[in-house]
Formats: C-alpha cells, sequence, structure tokens
C-alpha cells in the first residue's frame, strides 16, 4: 500500500506492517523516515537489526539466509537492505521477493532506495513490497516551501521565530535539508526556547564557539585566508561532514563565476548582486573577491571542489579536507591578509 510521508506517523500509531520501501533523494527525510519506523518496531519487541548494503558482488543468498536464521525462541528482528542505485538486477529483485513471504509478526523487512524511475517503480520486487507492506515515497521539499518546513521544524523544537529569522535560514541553505536542520539544532542548542529574530540567528552563529560553513565562505570570499583555514579545521574538529562544506563552496563559486561572466558581457555588476539573491551585507565582499579573480579562475575552483566532493562521498582516493583547504587559499588569493 502507498503511504504518503505525513501520513507515517499516523499510520504507526495504529498499524505496523511486515515490509516497509522508503525511496527518495532527500537523504534527511528518508533517514528519519526509517528512524520513525525502527522506533515503532522497537516499542513492539523488534529487538535487534541487521544491515545489508547492496555493493558490486553483492551475494542475495546472504539475504535469504539471513530471513532463515530464526529459531522458534528468537527475538523479533528487523532486516533492513539498502539499495545504493534502486536497481538490484533480476536476481536481486528475485531475492526481495521471496523475502517478502518470510516478513510477518516476528520479522520486519524494512528496504531504502534512492527515487525510483517509471520502470523501477513496476518491477516485481517494489510490486511485492506494496503487496503485503507499505511504500513511502519521499519527496523534496520545493524553494518554496522551504520557510513553512523550516518554521514547523523550529516550532517542533520550542523555538519561536520570526518570519525574517525564517527566510535568513532559507536563503543560507537554499534547498540543503541537511544544513537547514543542523542550523535549527544549533539554534536551539545556543538560544533554547522562545522567540528567534534575525539579530538572533546572526548572533547566534557570531557568539558560537563552533565556526560554520556560512563563516568560512565569508572567510575565503573575502580574502582572509589565516581565519578561513583556522574556520575550516574548527568545522573538520566538530565533524561537521565535509560534503556540506562541498555544497556551500560550490554554491559560491557558481555566483561568482555567473556574475564575472556577467561582468565581462558588460552587465551591472550591482544588479546582478540583487538578482541573485546576494545580501547587501555581502555585497562590499562579492564586489571584492570578484575584483581579485579572473572568470577561469571561478570555473577551475568549480572543478576542483567537484573532485573534493567526489571524494567526500568515497567516490574518488583524495583527502577531501585537504583539497578544501586549497580551495580555501586560492579563493582567498590577493586578499589583504592571504599572506
Amino acid at each position: 500500500m502507498k503511504i504518503g510521508a505525513n501520513q507515517l506517523t499516523s499510520h504507526l500509531k495504529k498499524s505496523l506492517l511486515p515490509c516497509y520501501l522508503v525511496t527518495g533523494d532527500e537523504h534527511l527525510l528518508v533517514q528519519e523516515a526509517l528512524d520513525e519506523i525502527r522506533a515503532s518496531a522497537r516499542a513492539l519487541g523488534f529487538g535487534s537489526r541487521d544491515l545489508f548494503v547492496q555493493t558490486t558482488g553483492f551475494d542475495w543468498g546472504n539475504l535469504a539466509r539471513a530471513g532463515g536464521n530464526l529459531s522458534l525462541f528468537a527475538e523479533k528482528r528487523i532486516i533492513e537492505l539498502r539499495l545504493p542505485t534502486g536497481k538490484p538486477g533480476v536476481g536481486g529483485s528475485a531475492a526481495i521477493s521471496d523475502f517478502t513471504d518470510d516478513a510477518g509478526d516476528d520479522l520486519m523487512f524494512i528496504v531504502s532506495a534512492p527515487k525510483l524511475d517509471r520502470n523501477s517503480q513496476n518491477a516485481k520486487w517494489v510490486k511485492a513490497l506494496d503487496a503485503v507492506g507499505g511504500v513511502i515515497q519521499i519527496w523534496p521539499v520545493g524553494i518554496r516551501d522551504l520557510p513553512s518546513w523550516i518554521n514547523d521544524r523550529m516550532k517542533k523544537m520550542g523555538l519561536q521565530p520570526e518570519r525574517d529569522a525564517v527566510r535568513l535560514i532559507a536563503d543560507r541553505v537554499e534547498g540543503n535539508l541537511m544544513a537547514a536542520q543542523q542550523e535549527i539544532e544549533k539554534l536551539r542548542l545556543i538560544l533554547g526556547e522562545g522567540p528567534v529574530t534575525v539579530d538572533d540567528v546572526d548572533s547566534a552563529v557570531a557568539d558560537s564557539s563552533r565556526f560554520d560553513v556560512y563563516k568560512l565562505v565569508d572567510a575565503a570570499v573575502g580574502g582572509d585566508a589565516a581565519r578561513a583555514i583556522r574556520i575550516l579545521g574548527g568545522i573538520r574538529t566538530e565533524g561537521v561532514d565535509a560534503v556540506i562544506v562541498m555544497w556551500a563552496l560550490t554554491r559560491e563559486l557558481r555566483m561568482l563565476a555567473g556574475l564575472s561572466d556577467n561582468m565581462r558581457a558588460g552587465l551591472d555588476l550591482s544588479g546582478g548582486m540583487r538578482k541573485a539573491g546576494v545580501w547587501q551585507s555581502r555585497e562590499s565582499l562579492i564586489r571584492a573577491c570578484i575584483g581579485r579573480h579572473q572568470a577561469t579562475g571561478f570555473y577551475s575552483l568549480l572543478h576542483l571542489v567537484r573532485q573534493a566532493d567526489a571524494a567526500a562521498k568515497g567516490q574518488a582516493l583524495a583527502d577531501p579536507w585537504q583539497l578544501a583547504a586549497e580551495i580555501v587559499m586560492a579563493l582567498s588569493a590577493g586578499g589583504a591578509r592571504a599572506a
């Protein structure tokens, strides 16, 4: 059966199905849906969990054997399967379909995958899960809906944000829900429950001992290499995911490259910054940075940040933090304190 993401909580309060398929490209929301299903299962006595991740050469027999390793007095178990590509192949499709027959009162089967295309949605394994369990498709939060999403999240955590405070956070994260959630958690940690203003958002970030990616970008764009490297070190020490750092650098470099191209085409920089949504307080930083670099330099850094992003995701053999340091230093080059 199909279960809307916004209906999952109410569904789990009423019943727990033997199988679930959670799909979508919004990692935070997919993870939260999985966490909610697991929590409901634990409340009903599912005390153990076996996790399988489909990789190249994955032995589908391991999945079948996991389902068969149940004794008369065995505790309730969760078998979870992750499909990074959403395409288990012929053998995998058959194994998943067969496993749904084993799921029941003492064995729960949870499958997660990225967004499925139309052909995959009609695959045998998806239909098998849909027939005996629930299929939850996670849709991304659109830019127009992001402020409302942030506002709801903040209120659930005891925060009472002003509209402009919500808009400021939405502008900063530009659709990245993981970054938005981290920003909200940071505000809750620093401010506690209660009202949140625009000044609270800025001052909380400024007064926090935790450096963040926005300060990193501003330091690099402003030409302060020493501070940028210090912030980068702080971010790494705090355990911030390198992927978030690469996302912030990519976003900034794309904007800088576009504005630089517009200038070369004879367009007005001030108008371009307003159109790009640059905050007035950052215009002088952006103007100075573009003055220090040529557009080709921004595109070279974009190429480098793509390599760093691949390394951060485990898709390339390199140190993403070392590459980030090189990008930050190059972006800072020419600043008053770059030396």
